[in-house]
This record gives C-alpha cells, structure tokens and sequence, in this order.
C-alpha cells in the first residue's frame, strides 16, 4: 500500500512501450473486471486494486519509483537531474463506467508510463510524475474527481461520509482498501511544486474522425449545468377536450425540448441534450397533466453558456404562457468551463506541426480529471481519434498508428516544455 518502491531497469525504447505494446497491456488491463465479458471497473473495489497491481510493475519497469496516495492515485515518478526540480504531472484514470470501452481513461495512464520509459535517460528539467487517478467516473459514490481533487489539494472532507448503493461509505471503502481517509481529508496527497499537468485522452466524440486526423489540441473542457423542469398542465379525457383548450404538458414540453435543439445549434460550440422525460399520468386516452424532463446544456466559455441558458429560458417562459402551462425549474448541477493553458496548447500544437499533421484545436464535451487539477496548476489535453466517437462502450476503439502519433507527438511536447516557461 502506501510507500515508496525501487523500479528495476529496463531498455530506452523498449518495444514493449511501443504502440502496439500499449495496446496489448491494455488489452491485459481489461482483464481487471468484476463481471467476466465486459469492463467494470469501479472505485476501490478488488478490480481497482488488481489494476494498480498490474500497473505497478509495468512503471517499475519503465524507470519509476511507485508510491500510492491515500486517495487510491498509484503514482510513478521519474526523478529530474536536479534535486528539488519542479513536477511535470501527466494522468488519466483507471476506473470505468459499467460495461466499459478499455480505452477511456486507461490509454493516456499508459501511453504517460511509455513516455517514462523513453524519456527515462533524457535528463529532463523537472520530474515527470505520472498518476492513475481511481476516480473519474463516479459511479460508486455520488462524489467523483477523488483523486484528482486530492492531488490538486481541493478534497472536501465531507465526501468521506458519502454512501455507495450497498451503504458503505468513501471513508470506510477507503480503509478496507488500506489508505487512509484522515491522511486524505488533511491534504496529504497534494503534488507539491507541480508547474503544469497534461492529460492524454481519447475523444469521446466523432471531430477528429470527421477531419481524418489522429491527434487534436484540446482548447477547454465544457462547463455544465443541468436542470429538471417541471411542466404543469390539466389531465383530461382525449376525446372529449378540443384542441383550443388542452393545457398538455407533454406537448408544451417537447416545444421546449425542440427549443432548446434549436437555439443550442444555433450557437458554435453549445450543446443541450434532454435524456429523461417522465409524463403523468401516462396514459393513452389521458392528455398529459404533468412532465417532468432534463436540460443538460454544456459549452467551452461560460459566457456563451450562460447566454444561450438565458435564451433557452425565455423560449420555455413563451412556450409555458402560450399553452396555458407552468413551469418550475430546479437546478442540479453546475461546474465552470475549465480553459486549457495557451503555453501548453502552443507546445502540443507545435510538436503536431513538426510531424507533418494540421493542427485542430477543439474543446472536450465530456469532463476529465483535467478540471479539478486546473486549480493547481495549468492544464493541458491531447486528444486521440477513436473510432464513430464512441465511447463509455464495449466498441470503443482507437489505431495502432494513432497511438504511435500521440506518443511521439507527446514525446516532443516533454523534450521541449521548460518549467521556467512556467514558473514566475
């Protein structure tokens, strides 16, 4: 558990860091699963820890000394030349959503171990630290970014008493892992001297497919907000009430759904999806009387976030008087757009130019362990193309000559970062 061990030797360039090497321990990775046949892989559970288990070698073996946190976060570290040198952080997470693709999360842990391995005898000018982060997902506890949020110092002491569905809690689960909560409630995982922080993750959507480029700069990742609205009608007989004088709530909300596409494409980079919908009574000879449906409304800028929020809203307000309707709307969550550092985009979109490749700068849809570390240090993302965008999947799927680009891509962006770039 936690404390620090030896790695033992292993060869620059060793084949096995290659991109078909990669490849393959992910592949073997996959094999960390509760259910046999698909990837599930949650948070301090035995799969979690038989994935540190396999990891923890693998670092060693690229010149790592290995050390695991209080949050669950194994951690690799590859020592500057220097003594007390700043931290060059690189991560993603290990865990999975149920019924998982291998890709999400895991390819940037060891695409960041194969760096290490190359890099190893490069002298660099600060210590590159790789970390395995055990909760990005948030599927087990209603808390998510543990560890990352313990790595940035940013770890609320409150989650410790969250419950995951069988009612044990992210204290208890901790300690049965063999860390310790109060360690982690008192910051004790925190990266000091780390200058900046670079994520490599596969997209998660269909861009860079759609452009036929294997690597893309990510510009932000997209602020969200989410809503339930509740759509108040009057029920009534189908047959009997005329079309003049229906309160229908179904109806008056797929008006506002319809709204919320149309405004939401009407503006670059915004994105509104409703994913639940639920009617009342329910009933096929019944108008509705009540619907209750989500407003998931994401965007790189807050600004144009809140913009488009407030012109959604006004359309939902017009749609509620012109069909005799109420509308409540209850705000559940809202995290801040988090914007990638220039200085970092610039030294990845500089290492994509110089193999040959345009450069495509786009923001991430989707939330990463990126956004809790911005509060420590600027971030940075590459993105990798996968295959239809699919992701949180069993199809989820990505190149060999892909991960072969982003790991050289990456490689250039270590060589050339200088910690002075960054340091005031």
């Amino acid at each position: 558990m936690p404390g620090v061990e030896h790695p033992s030797g292993t060869a620059l360039n060793d084949p096995a860091w290659s991109a078909a090497g990669i490849l393959e321990k992910l592949d073997r990775l996959a094999t960390c699963t509760e259910r046999s046949g698909e990837i599930t892989r949650l948070f301090l559970t035995p799969e979690h820890a038989r994935a540190i288990d396999m990891l923890r070698p693998w670092m060693q073996k690229a010149g790592l000394q290995t050390s695991l946190d209080s949050s669950g976060t194994l951690i690799g570290t590859l020592p500057a030349a220097s003594p007390g040198a700043p931290k060059l952080l690189l991560g993603s997470h290990i865990d999975t959503v149920g019924n998982a693709g291998r890709y999400d999360g895991c390819l940037g842990v060891l695409i960041g171990i194969a760096l290490a391995a190359r890099l190893r005898h490069a002298r660099l000018p600060y210590t590159l630290q790789i970390r395995a982060f055990g909760d990005e997902e948030g599927v087990r506890f209603p808390v998510t970014l543990t560890g990352a949020h313990a790595t940035a110092g940013t770890f609320s002491p409150d989650w410790l008493s969250a419950q995951d569905a069988e009612g044990a809690t992210l204290a208890e689960a901790l300690e049965k892992f063999g860390l310790d909560p109060k360690a982690l409630a008192a910051g004790a995982c925190k990266a000091a001297g780390a200058f900046a922080y670079l994520e490599i993750h596969i997209e998660q959507g269909p861009v860079l497919e759609a452009a036929n480029l294997p690597v893309g700069v990510v510009s932000a990742i997209n602020g969200a907000a989410r809503w339930e609205l509740k759509v108040t009608g009057k029920a009534g007989h189908a047959g009997t009430v005329p079309m003049t004088q229906r309160q229908d709530a179904l109806a008056a909300a797929a008006a506002m759904i319809l709204a919320a596409q149309r405004i939401a494409t009407g503006r670059p980079d915004v994105v509104a999806t409703t994913g639940r919908i639920a009617v009342s009574p329910s009933a096929t000879n019944v108008i509705p009387g009540e619907c209750i449906f989500s407003l998931d409304l994401r965007a790189p800028d807050n600004d144009m976030r809140d913009a488009a929020e407030q012109e959604i809203f006004a359309a939902f307000r017009q749609t509620a008087e012109a069909t005799a309707t109420t509308l409540a709307a209850t705000r559940l969550h809202a995290a801040p757009a988090t914007g990638c550092d220039p200085r970092l985009q610039a030294c990845l979109a500089d290492a994509i130019t110089a193999a040959g490749l345009p450069v495509l700068r786009l923001p991430s849809g989707a939330g990463h362990d990126a956004m809790a570390i911005a509060s420590l240090c600027p971030i940075g993302m590459l993105f990798v193309r996968c295959a239809g965008g699919i992701s949180h999947h069993p199809d989820e799927s990505v190149s060999e000559s892909d991960v072969a680009i982003a790991l050289d891509v990456m490689t250039a962006t270590l060589r050339h970062i200088d910690p002075a770039d960054f340091i005031s």
